[in-house]
């Protein structure tokens, strides 16, 4: 047995994906499935701010998708939003505050779909919680898992569509978050019933050192039994390059204004 590292990558079928979005753009991205068998559920990653260093890389989103296919029988489609760079490319078009965004969604849950991938939950995190509450209750959409809310461009209406779904939302939110602390979030999300927050404590707003309890919150609600995850592997394990992420895995995350939900 091998103790799971910050940079194991185990084994999944791992595929280059493009998306294309309803106003002409392609975005770049990548699905990871398990090796040898069919996921039982599906996580579609949306980074945090990209123009604070969130990308489809940003290393909760990393860690899920290189861990994640092999422990848990997990789908993980991971993408960048318009205009966001990583190792895997620059997708097309620029940064719209979360407005254009709305398309990016869209064409990654249309993807799911057209991929017959089950069981499909967006993982939002950061920026990535609030196109998941503004744009993310589809039909195909299980549930909702956001990571870190600042509940900064989703308004009141938004929360609503995803009370009257009745679809799952679950929050985890950092003792000593930047922007919502776990008071605070129980009381914003009150206005979805349905919603359960999880207060994590000693996290921060960007998960450093608490990847794992993350992932383990994750996988509780998409493949319950599958909990908590191991954290040795008996097999093939490769390890990536982590310094390629290093200016960008734990940017700071300082407080800009967002524009107005449209």
């Amino acid at each position: 047995m091998t103790t799971i590292r910050a940079n194991s990558i185990l084994p999944a079928r791992r595929e280059d994906i493009e998306l294309h979005t309803a106003d002409g753009l392609t975005l770049v991205g990548e699905l990871a499935l398990p090796a040898d068998r069919p996921p039982v559920a599906t996580l579609v990653c949306l980074h945090p701010l990209p123009t604070h260093g969130g990308m489809m890389d940003s290393h909760v989103l990393r860690k899920a998708a290189w861990r994640l296919p092999a422990l848990a029988d997990l789908a993980v489609l991971r993408f960048n939003t318009r205009g966001t760079t990583s190792v895997r490319g620059t997708s097309q078009g620029a940064f719209d505050g979360g407005v254009g965004e709305r398309f990016d969604v869209a064409a990654a849950i249309e993807y799911a779909e057209f991929a017959d991938l089950p069981s499909v939950w967006l993982l939002g995190w950061s920026f990535g919680t609030d196109l998941t509450l503004r744009y993310g209750c589809e039909p195909g959409v299980v549930g909702a898992i956001l990571l870190s809310p600042p509940l900064r461009s989703a308004v009141d209406a938004d929360l609503a569509v995803w009370a009257s779904s009745g679809k799952p939302v679950v929050a985890l939110v950092p003792e000593f978050d930047d922007y919502l602390r776990p008071a605070e979030a129980t009381t914003r999300f009150a206005a979805i019933p349905q919603a359960e927050v999880i207060g994590v404590p000693g996290a921060k707003h960007l998960w450093v050192g608490d990847a794992e309890t993350v992932l383990d919150e994750v996988v509780r609600r998409v493949a319950p039994g599958r909990a908590p995850l191991p954290r040795e592997w008996d097999g093939p394990m490769e390890a990536g390059d982590a310094s390629a992420y290093a200016d960008r895995t734990v940017a700071a995350f300082t407080d800009v204004t967002l524009p107005p939900a449209g």
